[in-house]
């Protein structure tokens, strides 16, 4: 099964500064320093980053709660060192953290989601975010717009959420929001990532942009 929007769309318009520096913010979310929070969210893949930076949170002491997601996504793309594409990301990505150190009782999960907005949705059924006030959200770092936006939508409003983002590789560069206008690949994905805060948020899955607002 395909995505909706391809994930490297063909036709990427000529960004100025301006719209680059307003895109960045939108996909990569504020660049704010991570610190101590109530708990951290991990959303699915397959990613080793997914992992590597919860694991990463847990013993650089910035939360002791861990609310990890993802079932078999039938869209996704599995990453090259994924080895049982039938068993639940969250469960891989669970198992990972525990050998690292984490203690199992810090760790909830749900392993039926198939997408962003089913992780956040699944994830209320398993964890009570009432008493959240701030949230450090794992997922790749050109996602973490949008998936933030989609916590938005189904959490309470006064929670703080600080990206904890990693740089995926694709042909050997890391997307990072310092560098994802320098090559071609970058703006593809970053643009890619944008029409889907614009689609899913028409849709109501997450916090969308007004269309004043918008690029195009």
């Amino acid at each position: 099964m395909n995505p909706l929007i391809a994930k490297e769309p063909e036709n990427v318009p000529e960004l100025t500064k301006k719209q680059i520096d307003w895109l960045t913010d939108i996909v990569f979310y504020y660049d704010d320093k991570p610190g101590p929070c109530d708990a951290v969210f991990v959303f699915g893949g397959t990613h080793p980053g997914h992992w590597e930076k919860a694991i990463e949170a847990y013993h650089t002491g910035l939360s002791s709660t861990f609310v990890v997601t993802g079932g078999v996504s039938p869209t996704g793309t599995k990453h090259a060192a994924w080895k049982d594409r039938t068993i639940p990301e969250s469960l891989v990505i669970s198992r990972k953290m525990i050998e690292a150190g984490v203690p199992e009782e810090c760790i909830l999960y749900e392993e039926t989601s198939r997408n962003s907005a089913e992780n956040v949705a699944h994830a209320l059924e398993v964890f009570d975010f009432t008493m959240v006030k701030s949230l450090l959200v794992v997922s790749k770092a050109h996602g973490a717009g949008r998936q933030i936006r989609t916590l938005q939508k189904y959490l309470p409003e006064e929670t703080r959420f600080i990206s904890y983002g990693f740089p995926a590789v694709y042909n050997g560069e890391g997307i990072r929001r310092d560098n994802w206008h320098l090559t071609h690949e970058g703006r593809s994905r970053v643009w890619g990532e944008y029409l889907r805060i614009c689609k899913y948020g028409d849709a109501g899955h997450l916090r969308g942009i007004p269309v004043e607002e918008r690029l195009l």
